[in-house]
């Protein structure tokens, strides 16, 4: 049984390889969504989240995450 570990959430360097903007620029979305989202800033932000939020497929994004 081969169980392929993938993490669920998504951090600033992620958004930085999707959307090829800076690392403090991909915080700052990161930190807008969250906010907009109405996460606590303790709260984690997941990959399905960010996607919705940003209007992009999961399957658009997976490949730039997950290599």
């Amino acid at each position: 049984m081969n169980i392929e570990k993938q993490r669920i959430c998504i951090y600033p360097k992620d958004i930085q390889r999707i959307t090829g903007k800076s690392y403090r620029q991909s915080t700052r979305i990161m930190q807008k969504a969250k906010k907009d989202l109405n996460k606590l800033e303790n709260e984690f932000l997941t990959i399905e989240e960010f996607c919705s939020y940003a209007g992009l497929k999961h399957e658009q994004v997976a490949h730039l995450i997950f290599g």
